[in-house]
């Protein structure tokens, strides 16, 4: 699963064929950062922190999101703890990073940026969508710095997604290549883009239009909306990469097997969206899609089992970005998590239901 399929990891991690922007595009002045960039090694990523008191939280987007589409969450967070967004390397205000973009490196230059920002810990990771894997990535190398969890739609390590018109169960197309350890810029610093990726670009283009705010994110406020538009707008490229997706999600697939409750007692809130909204890939039947949402239903319900002190909550008005669908449940959840790890107490026994 090589350079052919590098577009799945784009829209599943962000940021793999995300190297340069002209000066032009960088210019701070059109949109400024909303927080600070930091340096972590000759590369600078960018880092919003609101808010007081420990621990903090941090919010992991999914990919293709930025740090802004915490909007609904951030502002409610700080009103009870110190919490932070960030963008990923090639991301928004964030350079791009070394090369391979993969779920160890991303972990990897969160612990270095939460450093560098002097936000000390312990964190509350809370992980939309791929960030849900690079939290638990996060919580796997830094167990010490972890105090709590919470799960906002995540991806599941067994996920099955559609490729060429086929449902493919990604970890099952891993190659058992090993995967590469983190890097800096001195080791494997980004390249530019080849003649193929700038082609590849230009494809995508055409055949997506010009970028344009739809549901979900139609219900961020109108200037974050603005600022979506014109990031959509100026894409950072670099030359493709291969990408190790299928063999860090086998990984992860062996080592739950081995490790089945990794956070231990450390309090974890699983939600779970309902898919509401989500419209069928017309290359699938009414049934496989049916099946492909019941599997990936039941994956997200088993990741409760990540730590013995769960909550599983359904967001049954929310389609994949609970966050902006329902962000009072994110926040509420979050609360409790944070409550939890500050009093070392237990979270409600109870799955609950949100209608």
């Amino acid at each position: 699963m090589r350079k052919s399929t590098v577009w799945i990891t784009v829209l599943l991690i962000g940021g793999i064929t995300a190297a340069s922007r002209t000066q032009a595009v960088q210019d701070a002045s059109a949109y400024p950062p909303t927080g600070k960039l930091v340096d972590i090694g000759g590369y600078k990523l960018h880092i919003n922190a609101t808010g007081k008191g420990r621990p903090t939280v941090v919010l992991i987007a999914g990919a293709g999101d930025f740090s802004f589409d915490w909007s609904l969450v951030q502002p409610e967070v700080a009103r009870f703890a110190r919490v932070a967004s960030y963008d990923r390397a090639g991301m928004a205000w964030s350079d791009l990073g070394p090369t391979p973009r993969t779920m160890a490196q991303d972990a990897y230059e969160l612990h270095l940026l939460l450093q560098k920002a002097a936000l000390p810990a312990p964190y509350v990771l809370v992980g939309h969508s791929v960030g849900g894997l690079i939290a638990r990535v996060y919580a796997s190398r830094y167990p010490e710095e972890v105090a709590g969890m919470v799960l906002v739609d995540s991806t599941h390590e067994d996920t099955t997604l559609m490729y060429q018109g086929k449902l493919v169960r990604i970890r099952g197309t891993a190659q058992a290549r090993p995967v590469p350890p983190v890097q800096t810029m001195k080791t494997s610093p980004p390249k530019p883009p080849t003649e193929d990726d700038k082609k590849q670009a230009e494809f995508n283009a055409q055949v997506f239009g010009p970028p344009k705010i739809e549901p979900p994110f139609d219900k961020l406020p109108p200037d974050v909306q603005k600022m979506r538009l014109w990031m959509l707008a100026h894409p950072q490229l670099s030359a493709a990469t291969d990408d190790y997706w299928p063999e860090e999600l086998q990984a992860m697939y062996v080592a739950r097997a081995a490790d089945p409750v990794p956070l231990g007692d450390k309090p974890l809130i699983v939600l779970v969206a309902s898919g509401k909204g989500e419209a069928a890939p017309s290359e699938l039947s009414g049934e496989e899609w049916k099946r492909l949402q019941d599997e990936k239903r039941l994956q997200k319900e088993g990741m409760v089992s990540l730590s013995r002190n769960h909550e599983l909550i359904y967001a049954e008005q929310s389609g994949h970005h609970i966050q902006l669908d329902q962000p009072q449940l994110v926040v509420d959840a979050i609360h409790q998590v944070v409550e939890a790890a500050r009093k070392h107490t237990k979270l409600p026994a109870a799955s609950k239901t949100e209608h």
